[in-house]
């Protein structure tokens, strides 16, 4: 017995050994990249053409001077993206989750219909109604704004979809229904109660649509002309502009403050995520 045991405890620790050293492996691999742009952003553009090196090099002011002296600001290109992805996020978790709640609570005659509707929605590529969003745009003079990319975000199919799915699995009607029996107004209840409790789906979705917003290049491009109200994934696609010499070493540099940002939203609410599958793991 005590061979046996043994054998198995060795057995485990084997197993355990090539868990963490595949998920060390993993996680260098996804460091990798990150590692190889901030390095790059202190890089000149021959030693770049050069080869690869993760030892960093000397010519950050450098490059962070060829980045401030083009006719556009990167802080003001910060500040622009915040303020798009920030109100996007906004829209979109909260309106979403309100259209979540509303189907779940509430027994209407077509709210499977409009289930199906907002699932069809969600299969239409957003480039295939780029022209007709932008002359609806044009003829609202909105072309030059921020609305057209962070008002749209209330719809958000994708997301209805994702706190649906979170509400069937962790909503009891049995609180709804105390609510109102306490005398409590139905946004009362949504914003008082039923969005604490979605908090682990609300950080999940914000991370996702922060991201994908902070990166979007497409819409603002068509969109903005006024280069004051550029963000910043327009400015570090303009690096490349120059068609005599590209300063790889400015576009890794802009490419290093794109990414900032994304970390600091991802380390803020991940506490959220990992809170909400405690509690799941504890839930009876």
């Amino acid at each position: 017995m005590a061979n046996i045991k043994t054998s198995s405890n060795v057995s485990r620790g084997f197993n355990k050994t090539v868990i963490y050293v595949v998920c060390i492996v993993l996680a260098l691999l996804s460091i990798m990249p990150f590692l190889i742009m901030f390095v790059n952003a202190t890089r000149s553009t021959p030693e770049i053409q050069s080869g690869l090196s993760l030892i960093p090099s000397v010519h950050l002011s450098t490059n962070w001077d060829v980045l401030v002296g083009k006719t556009f600001s990167p802080f003001k290109g910060l500040l622009n993206s915040f303020i798009v992805s920030a109100g996007a996020t906004l829209c979109a978790i909260y309106f979403s989750s309100l259209t979540a709640y509303g189907l779940m609570a509430y027994n209407w005659k077509m709210r499977q219909p409009f289930f199906t509707f907002i699932m069809c929605v969600m299969m239409i590529p957003a480039q295939a109604s780029s022209i007709g969003f932008y002359q609806f745009m044009y003829k609202l003079h909105w072309t030059n704004s921020f609305l057209p990319l962070i008002l749209p975000a209330i719809a958000a199919p994708a997301v209805v979809f994702f706190m649906r799915q979170y509400l069937l699995a962790t909503l009891s009607m049995e609180i709804v229904e105390a609510a109102r029996i306490d005398g409590s107004g139905e946004y009362a209840t949504f914003n008082r109660i039923i969005l604490p409790m979605m908090m682990p789906a609300l950080a999940t979705q914000a991370i996702f649509i922060f991201v994908s917003t902070w990166n979007n290049l497409f819409l603002p491009l068509i969109l903005l002309t006024d280069k004051s109200k550029y963000t910043l994934p327009i400015m570090v696609s303009l690096l490349r502009g120059d068609a005599y010499r590209t300063e790889f070493g400015s576009i890794y540099l802009g490419l290093s403050l794109t990414v900032l940002p994304l970390f600091v939203i991802y380390f803020l609410l991940s506490r959220y995520i990992i809170a909400g599958v405690a509690l799941g793991g504890v839930k009876e």
